[in-house]
């Protein structure tokens, strides 16, 4: 059976949840250390606001992707900490793989690796 396609909000949700697990692969962090390393990894090109940050955060914590705990933030103040469970891990998995088939399948469409492209 087929997977019903996304609308954009899913997919730029769906985007930003992968980012955020892969981010956590790494560490426990809490959130507004997840926002600035999506953007220094991403050179700044990817800005993650707090209004849609958190909301993701909870959407993963709620279908069992991450847990959270309390704890002391580097600047000495407390703060909630995400981690990645197991389950995460397993959903990482296969978000990767299905984003490296689109980027790949759009690449294609879009006349990269193609003397085309190449020209």
């Amino acid at each position: 059976m087929r997977e019903k396609p996304r609308s954009e909000e899913e997919m730029l949700k769906g985007t930003l949840d992968m980012m955020i697990l892969r981010t956590l692969l790494a560490a426990d962090a809490h959130g507004h250390t997840i926002a600035k390393i999506i953007e220094r990894t991403s050179e700044d090109v990817l800005q993650v606001e707090q209004g849609s940050l958190y909301p993701a955060l909870y959407r993963l914590e709620e279908r069992g992707w991450l847990s959270s705990y309390w704890s002391t933030s580097e600047n000495n103040r407390r703060a909630k900490f995400y981690r990645l469970t197991a389950a995460g891990k397993k959903h990482l998995q296969r978000e990767t793989n299905r984003w490296r088939r689109m980027a790949r399948a759009i690449g294609l469409v879009m006349g990269e690796g193609t003397q085309e492209a190449k020209g």
